[in-house]
């Protein structure tokens, strides 16, 4: 019995992908051991939070790094940095954002959910462009003379969202901002695999980029990191560390905080809801320093494996396609992808219901379901799982 069932909570099978919702995936034994023994000790967290500053800074790229809850913590305090600076003053004053620099501009086509973190700073986002491509009306997006028109006295900063598809290019909208003297704040929170992305939205001139780490990273789930320019990580860390201290006593790492450049202590700032336990840092960190040592080949072998598995233990159904998808990329994740006859869409929507209703529940992805399209993700699958859900399906279908 796991600690689950003995506190009478069901475990689920996770083939829809490393989704919050489903509680991510399964951390590697190495970062489980390396979070027990953190637990076991007590350090200053700014300390350990500048020697993350230096792994994570080595492996993007970027000039400094810092870890906090997750991507979406990552850009609330981001984008806290880039209203306030190192102002301590600024810094007490958010969300209240009357008065400071108090807009991010951001394409349509790039908005989500998820930019919730960037409003909760108390900025008001400002739309460029058309999205005539996502909508279907025609070819063209948000374009760079867009952003250029938007720039005014009360930008804070320009959020862009990286996807393989974002328009216009991030080189196009940094060479814009910078011109105005505005950081970029980058969404990367899943943009790995592949790894070279951990240094190319910092190549491409971001000043701030967000990734999660607990995707394909394999940290914790309650962990996300910050790469880029030194001082708005300082400011960012200054809005998230726990500053109830005596100013005669304060004396944070000067690697990560410049105390010389501030006029006072900061109070606890906005960020504080956002706090990472020692545990997360380390169990992040080593999650991140394995990331890198396996390297994208050996990743997707590992992946295709389980996805192959799921493949032929599905064999060929009658009227349903069976199709693998990214076996020959390894800077994508490899699916499995079911693929149901025009005019019975509606059985993929019955397929993802009835694995739900399994036991145990198998959750797979129902993103386009409308499309008659259920695709089966093998990065949180545990050992032998993936003939547990080809078993599954292929009794239902």
């Amino acid at each position: 019995m796991n600690v689950y069932e003995a506190r009478g909570v069901p475990t689920v099978i996770n083939a829809a992908g490393t989704l919050t919702r489903f509680s991510g995936g399964v951390m590697r034994s190495e970062v489980v051991a390396a979070m027990a023994e953190a637990s076991a000790h007590t350090v200053e967290i700014d300390a350990l939070q500048a020697h993350a500053s230096q792994v994570i800074s080595g492996i993007t790229g970027a000039e400094a790094g810092y870890v906090a809850s997750g991507a979406a913590a990552c850009l609330l305090i981001g984008t806290a940095a880039a209203v306030t600076g190192v102002d301590p003053n600024k810094m007490a004053r958010l969300p209240d954002t009357a008065g400071l620099k108090n807009e991010v501009i951001v394409a349509r086509s790039h908005r989500n959910g998820y930019d919730h973190a960037v409003r909760a700073a108390g900025v008001k986002l400002v739309e460029v462009g058309l999205p005539e491509r996502v909508s279907g009306a025609g070819v063209r997006d948000a374009e760079a003379s867009d952003y250029a028109a938007a720039i005014g006295a009360n930008t804070a900063a320009v959020f862009y969202v990286a996807d393989r598809n974002a328009r216009p290019p991030l080189t196009d909208v940094v060479a814009i901002a910078h011109a105005a003297g505005v950081p970029v704040i980058v969404d990367a929170a899943a943009e790995l695999p592949p790894q070279a992305n951990l240094r190319r939205f910092i190549e491409a001139g971001a000043d701030l980029v967000a990734f999660s780490g607990g995707k394909a990273i394999g940290g914790p789930q309650a962990s996300g990191f910050l790469a880029g320019k030194r001082d708005l990580v300082m400011a960012a860390a200054l809005q998230h560390l726990d500053m109830d201290y005596l100013p005669e006593l304060w004396n944070p790492p000067p690697s990560l905080i410049d105390k010389s450049r501030l006029a006072a202590v900061p109070r606890q700032g906005i960020g504080r809801a956002c706090k990472v336990g020692k545990e997360e840092i380390v169990g992040l960190l080593t999650a991140l320093e394995l990331f890198v040592a396996e390297g994208d080949a050996a990743r997707h072998e590992r992946w295709l494996a389980d996805v192959h598995a799921i493949a032929a233990g599905l064999g060929r159904p009658s009227d349903v396609a069976v199709v693998v998808c990214g076996e020959k990329d390894p800077s994508v994740v490899p699916t499995v992808e079911l693929r149901f006859p025009r005019g019975e869409e509606g059985r993929a929507l019955d397929l993802v219901r009835s694995l739900r209703s399994a036991d145990p529940s198998i959750n797979v992805d129902p993103s386009f379901v409308d499309r008659g399209l259920v695709t089966i993700n093998p990065i949180a699958l545990r050992p032998g799982e993936a003939a547990a859900v080809a078993s599954a399906i292929a009794a239902l279908i």
